[in-house]
This record gives structure tokens, C-alpha cells and sequence, in this order.
């Protein structure tokens, strides 16, 4: 009498369970989210190919969108990622007293938006990770110093710790205060490639793994390869003309 209780508890809890986990695991799959959120790989960064192509990558676990963000630009526009709709752009992190990796970053940038000068449909954007200092003003400076030209080009400022958020939690790129470090600020040295969906991309190397984000300058102790720098910037640019070419077809 016993065993027949137990077998028909038993019954009764997979049937609870049948009715309310299979239907979301169900869900689950028709909404992607297993395939997004199931795979393990360098800093919870994750990718879902495109057809053998550029990858998507996927961020923590969340979606591969570029998220929410408004700030004000050098002309002191307001910029939301909204602006870029419909854009192929490169997102970086910077500020404007940087002495050290801003400055190759930005030469490389200047290369790449005049290689793209006459197409519509690429932006940049930078983000000012000193606001306090980097007022609209200061980066409008800074961009005709540089000879930013580009109207789709913004390079923006506003509040903090939503700059940091973005930069850290958004991208997961490092940004933060270092006063042991020249310039008394840390981030990071890439760009990150969105598409015109808002998606970040990125291609494989030649053992298979995502680029993730691509490097903006050669660090400092790294092996000096001739034209290394060169190569990453000419890999963004072809990257950067695929996506261009495929919302032509």
C-alpha cells in the first residue's frame, strides 16, 4: 500500500513538473534564449554565428544589442543610440587629456572615417569617460584638432556613472579612475563593431575564437610586428564593408 503511494506521488510530481517546466523550456528554445544564454566563453561573452560569417556576440547572458544610452555631443546635440538606427558604426571609449593610447586610437579612427567619408551609413561613436572635464566645448576642440569631419562622428559626454555603466556593464570594456597611471584614467584600447540592427559583431581569428572587439592600437610591450597595427585597423575596415555591402543587397 505503501509503494503504491509512493509511485503515485512520484507520478503526480513529474506531472507537476511536465506541465510546468517543459512548456518554458519549450519557449525557451523558440525564443533563442538557450542558445544565447547556454554558452560558455571568454569573459561571458558569447557568439552565435551568421552564416559563417561576422559572429554575433552576446553580452552576460543578455541580448547582443548596443544598450539604451544618451549623452550629448561636441555640437551639443543629444545623442541616443538611436541615432546610429539604420548606421554600421564603431563604439569607443576615450578622454580627451588621455597622453597615451587615445591618441593612436584616434589617428586610427581618423583613417578609418575617411576611408568612409562619402557613405552615409557609418558613424562613430566616442565616449568620454573624464565628462567633467570633456564638455562639449572641449571635445569640439579636440575633434577639429584631430580633423573629425565625419557629421556622423559623436563624441560625447554626460553623466558618469551612466558613461561607466556603459562602458563596464554595456560593452563589458574596461573604464575607470587609475591615479597610479598617466592621465589618472584606465580603459580600454578597443573598438567594438555594431551593425545596422544595433548588433555587436565581430570575425573569428584563424584558430576559430571571436575577435570579440577589435584592437585600436598595438600595447605597449607587445611584440613589434611591422604593419601590425596597420593589419588590425585594415581587418575592422574590411569588416566594417561587409556589413556596408550587405544591407545594399
Amino acid at each position: 500500500m505503501n509503494k503504491k503511494k509512493t509511485y503515485i506521488g512520484i507520478a503526480v510530481i513529474v506531472l507537476i513538473f511536465g506541465i510546468i517546466v517543459i512548456p518554458k523550456i519549450i519557449d525557451r528554445f523558440m525564443n533563442d534564449e538557450v542558445v544565447q544564454n547556454d554558452r560558455l566563453n571568454v569573459a561571458n561573452l558569447d557568439t552565435v554565428e551568421d552564416e559563417g560569417k561576422l559572429s554575433y556576440i552576446n553580452i552576460n547572458g543578455k541580448d547582443r544589442k548596443v544598450p539604451h544610452f544618451e549623452f550629448v555631443n561636441q555640437d551639443g546635440d543629444t545623442i541616443t543610440e538611436n541615432s546610429y538606427k539604420g548606421k554600421v558604426f564603431l563604439v569607443e571609449f576615450f578622454f580627451t587629456r588621455c597622453p597615451t593610447i587615445c591618441i593612436p586610437m584616434n589617428k586610427n579612427l581618423v583613417l578609418i572615417q575617411n576611408k568612409f567619408e562619402d557613405n552615409p551609413d557609418f558613424g562613430i561613436a566616442s565616449f568620454s569617460i573624464d565628462p567633467e572635464h570633456d564638455t562639449p566645448e572641449v571635445l569640439k576642440e579636440y575633434a577639429e584638432s584631430y580633423g573629425i569631419t565625419d557629421p556622423d562622428w559623436n563624441l560625447m559626454t554626460g553623466d558618469r556613472e551612466k558613461i561607466y555603466e556603459l562602458a563596464n556593464v554595456g560593452f563589458n570594456l574596461l573604464a575607470q579612475e587609475n591615479p597610479n597611471i598617466e592621465g589618472n584614467f584606465q580603459h580600454s584600447g578597443l573598438f567594438a563593431l555594431v551593425d545596422q540592427n544595433g548588433f555587436i559583431r565581430s570575425r573569428k581569428d584563424e584558430f576559430g575564437n571571436p575577435l570579440i572587439y577589435y584592437r585600436g592600437f598595438i600595447p605597449q610591450g607587445a611584440p613589434e610586428v611591422e604593419g601590425e597595427e596597420t593589419s588590425q585597423i585594415d581587418i575592422l575596415m574590411e569588416d566594417i564593408s561587409k556589413l556596408l555591402n550587405k544591407n545594399k543587397k
